[in-house]
């Protein structure tokens, strides 16, 4: 779940007991996210994938993060086509072929989070839809090989916009990346862009949530009337996708990969 942007605090460094614990509750969520992509297809409600989320997550001893977080009331984020961020799972909302539908899905595990998200696709997708899912995977993982000890929080910044720009995409601005740990939103914040601000340099021990959500059309989003549900100004279509890292002494652990 991203953050909005917002004033930073003090980063917080973990020890090699707390990142094997942050470690678990990301194995976690990889295998929760990796359950519900096989269950995309058409046919299917939101409201059963934010059901299986919660189940998978009981099953295995943790508690969805997202559920009660602010009042957000699901366990999974699950936003279709212009729609950003933090959709509210429903019944009524049934996938259909051509969606471009985002997973986006956190535990607390043993008391620390882990958080991750992915973006697919239900059938074939259009060819612009296709490279959408593309490139904002492609620029996760640009800016998950900055995340660097020695690097800056806007080295990570500057190669997911580069990534998404030079492909005529564009990078929502509104939302961004955190650290993460005994709480689902810590300092920094990792925009997807450069700011003209002071970036803090990457140290062992910190872990981050690096999150690039791209548009097809403008970079501009609004917030529906639930409160919640970011989406695109212009209704174009929207793709996430998210990791929690680790930077160590070697350089950057990927906590969230999935199978």
């Amino acid at each position: 779940m991203c953050g909005a942007s917002a004033s930073g605090g003090s980063i917080l460094i973990k020890t090699r007991d707390e990142i094997s614990r942050i470690r678990d509750a990301n194995r976690i969520v990889a295998h929760v996210l990796s359950g519900l992509s096989a269950m995309i297809e058409p046919g299917i409600s939101t409201y059963e994938l934010d059901r299986m989320a919660e189940r998978m997550s009981d099953d295995m001893g943790a508690k969805p993060a997202f559920k009660g977080y602010r009042g957000f009331p699901s366990a999974l984020c699950i936003s279709l086509n212009e729609e950003v961020v933090h959709g509210i799972p429903s019944k009524k909302r049934v996938l259909r072929l051509g969606d471009v539908v985002s997973l986006d899905f956190g535990v607390l595990y043993r008391g620390f989070y882990g958080d991750s998200a992915v973006t697919v696709g239900v059938g074939q997708l259009s060819p612009r839809d296709q490279q959408l899912l593309h490139i904002t995977e492609s620029s996760l993982r640009c800016g998950v090989s900055n995340a660097l000890p020695g690097n800056r929080i806007s080295d990570i910044s500057r190669a997911i916009q580069k990534c998404v720009e030079k492909e005529g995409f564009s990078i929502v601005r509104d939302f961004v990346g955190h650290g993460i740990g005994r709480s689902l939103h810590e300092p920094p914040e990792i925009p997807n862009y450069v700011m003209n601000a002071p970036s803090p340099r990457m140290r062992p021990g910190m872990v981050l949530a690096i999150e690039p959500m791209v548009n097809s059309g403008d970079y501009k989003v609004r917030v529906l009337r639930d409160g919640w549900t970011v989406v695109t100004s212009d209704g174009s279509r929207s793709a996430h996708f998210e990791h929690s890292v680790a930077i160590t002494e070697d350089g950057c652990e990927v906590l969230s990969a999935r199978d």
